[in-house]
């Protein structure tokens, strides 16, 4: 079900609890109070942690977008880790992480083998889970197994399938000009993605539905100092071209079925003007039993960049509903 006006604003609320440091243009990110290389099939993935991992409060996992994303854009979150630990990583091939960059290792099961690795190194019993876009699949289908101690589990924009994806991207496109719709779908056709006509028209549609709003400085800083950039490779071999279809090796794929056997507390997010749209989320917030759904306002889908306090907010709530040892 949706979050009815008084619980959304509650949970907003609570991004006025968290420290502001994240939302400043200026922040220095806190070094991490710990790093190490957990092992994974293939190589070896970079995860650091912030806040006590003895706390009362669950721990907190994200897994970040892509595929081929990096840790990077979930650096905002720090500001639960005055309660919780929060615990970033890199997916393997992405960021700090090994980079073999062997097809064979990127498949959905092998991604999401990656948080039972990290469980494991860190002796993590209970965790939150937290995904975005391409981090949500994971979520979904770590969730779907039913682990013990999952206490939470948010999916924000999420692909949840390739049908669904597309279905919203495609209402997303049909309101752009129609030359723009024209260049992206003549050149998709053509597969000639890599004319500049089609670049021109993909950076329309991703003003218009991908980063509304200003990203704080220390985020670019960040990820320029520890060289973070998207393996794209990785993206167009598992996705494709563009945001819009896939003719990668997702293009297929269908997590749908998997939403019922979710037992975990369930929180969607995304944003009004999001690549996923609420329209298109309803139906599959419905699959899964008790979830609720948050539609950030003005956000697009770098939600987690752009519009940070409302999207701290509603997950400082989610998590703190949903602390099995403080209930």
């Amino acid at each position: 079900m949706n979050l009815d006006r008084r619980a959304l604003l509650t949970a907003l609320a609570a991004s006025a609890l968290a420290p502001s440091f994240a939302c400043s243009q200026d922040w220095t990110p806190p070094a991490p109070d710990q790093e190490l290389r957990v092992p994974v099939r293939g190589g070896s993935i970079y995860v650091r942690v912030n806040g006590d991992l003895k706390s009362p409060h669950t721990p907190v996992v994200f897994a970040h977008g892509g595929p081929g994303g990096t840790h990077a854009s979930f650096m905002p979150t720090l500001a639960l880790a005055d309660q919780r630990a929060v615990i970033l990583y890199d997916q393997l091939d992405s960021g700090l992480s090994d980079h073999p960059n062997e097809p064979a290792n990127w498949t959905v099961e092998r991604f999401v083998s990656e948080v039972d690795a990290i469980r494991a190194a860190l002796g993590l019993r209970h965790l939150h889970l937290v995904g975005h876009s391409w981090g949500s699949t994971i979520g979904l289908e770590y969730a779907a197994r039913q682990p013990t101690g999952l206490d939470s589990l948010t999916l924000g924009s999420p692909l949840i399938s390739t049908r669904s994806w597309q279905r919203s991207t495609s209402a997303d496109l049909a309101r752009l000009p129609p030359d723009v719709i024209r260049a992206i779908k003549t050149n998709e056709a053509a597969g000639t993605t890599d004319s500049p006509a089609y670049a021109r028209a993909m950076d329309v549609f991703y003003a218009h539905y991908m980063s509304l709003g200003s990203v704080p400085a220390y985020l670019r800083a960040y990820s320029q100092q520890h060289h973070l950039v998207a393996n794209e490779l990785l993206y167009r071999t598992m996705w494709g071209a563009g945001e819009i279809s896939s003719s990668g090796t997702l293009k297929t794929y269908d997590g749908e079925p998997l939403l019922p056997r979710i037992k975990a507390p369930t929180l969607f997010l995304c944003g009004s003007d999001d690549e996923m749209t609420a329209d298109v989320l309803k139906p599959l917030v419905a699959k899964v039993r008790g979830a609720q759904l948050a539609v950030i306002p003005g956000a697009g889908h770098g939600l987690t960049t752009t519009h940070i306090a409302p999207y701290v907010g509603l997950l400082r709530a989610h998590l703190g509903r949903n602390d099995p040892r403080l209930a």
